[in-house]
């Protein structure tokens, strides 16, 4: 997973990069800590303090120097002594993410012209190479062991902060660093808001339990949501239910490199829209993931622009019905040229537990 060669050879008419976000600076170097990234096209430098300069050349390694900086020699004063080693004048930066404070600074100690260059690192960081998908399947592969786990320990009277609560430790202890992100857990009328916020509200027979997670694994997200039954299911939830798994299949079915997130979140939109629940879906079919939980590119109505190939979206239609039940689905995929691989093994028909 060498990123830094990757950025080296995208420079283009830049003379080097500045990565001040956590992100970008773990995905060009692979270490994971509070610092600034210098990329150039003869080299390459990571600029940190005491507090991870040995644990960052023990994971960097070869692949940049790293230098620690000190009151003497301030992150600024460094960065613009590998700038110059480099003779870089034109210097691409994160403008999605440096503050205008951090802006300022550099701008007044660094002899350079700064540039802005998300774009660049989006449309590198959108497509996965081989590695970054195999810590994608391995964080899928521990949040999909701990929901089939947790699946067999629910029970009527259990709240929805319990739920969340016992499938987040069962992620931990199966091997994830942390949560990719706040998990949903949401029950009867509470799941008919996509992004509830568990409460003390108890499991009730008959309940839709809506649930939304995922974890880190060796620097990378995973993201599942499954919808399950407790108890009994009514006409309604089952009619409602088939409908979002079809409307997931027709989006999956469409996915590919080259077709365009529009096209993909329009081929499963039409399914729901057709079976008349098109008003109770307002979000995007899926979205992009892999070092941070949303990402770019979209399989959204407004992303005109075709997918590249080793693109990884969710796949998460859903129906809301306020008041009364939600349903969503999600799964993962990676995007190919003449399809795309669900790296989502967990089932996805309707499940009806006990409780």
């Amino acid at each position: 997973m060498d990123h830094i060669a990757r950025l080296r050879a995208s420079l283009g008419e830049l003379d080097a990069l500045l990565l001040t976000g956590e992100s970008n600076c773990f995905y060009a170097t692979g270490f994971l800590g509070e610092g600034a990234t210098v990329v150039t096209k003869q080299g390459a430098y990571y600029i940190t303090d005491s507090r991870y300069t040995e644990a960052a050349e023990k994971t960097i390694g070869a692949a940049a120097k790293v230098w620690e900086m000190s009151r003497e020699n301030p992150m600024s004063a460094l960065i613009r002594r590998a700038l110059e080693e480099a003779g870089a004048v034109k210097v691409g930066f994160e403008e999605e993410v440096m503050t205008v404070a951090q802006h300022k600074v550099f701008a007044e100690k660094l002899s350079c012209e700064l540039l802005p260059a998300s774009k660049l690192l989006t449309s590198l960081r959108g497509s996965k190479d081989e590695e970054e998908i195999t810590r994608l399947v391995a964080a899928q592969k521990i949040a999909e062991g701990a929901l089939a786990q947790l699946l067999k320990e629910i029970r009527v009277g259990m709240t929805e902060k319990e739920i969340a609560a016992r499938l987040q430790y069962l992620m931990v202890s199966a091997g994830a660093e942390k949560l990719s992100f706040d998990t949903i857990v949401a029950s009867g009328p509470n799941s008919s808001m996509p992004h509830a916020v568990p409460t003390e509200r108890k499991i009730q027979k008959g309940d839709f339990i809506t649930i939304d997670f995922g974890c880190v694994y060796q620097g990378y997200c995973s993201d599942t949501t499954r919808t399950v039954a407790v108890g009994e299911v009514s006409e309604e939830q089952r009619t409602v239910y088939n409908i979002v798994l079809e409307a997931q299949k027709a989006g999956i079915a469409a996915a590919h490199a080259g077709i365009s997130g529009k096209d993909i979140d329009g081929a499963a939109r039409e399914v729901i829209e057709k079976a008349g629940y098109g008003k109770y879906f307002g979000h995007s079919f899926g979205h992009s993931l892999g070092i941070d939980i949303h990402e770019s590119p979209n399989a959204s109505p407004t992303n005109e622009e075709p997918m590249p190939v080793g693109a990884v979206i969710s796949a998460e239609p859903g129906i809301y019905l306020p008041g009364k039940f939600g349903v969503r689905i999600e799964d993962v995929l990676v995007l190919g040229e003449d399809g795309c691989r669900n790296i989502t093994a967990f089932p996805k028909e309707l499940l009806v537990i006990d409780g």
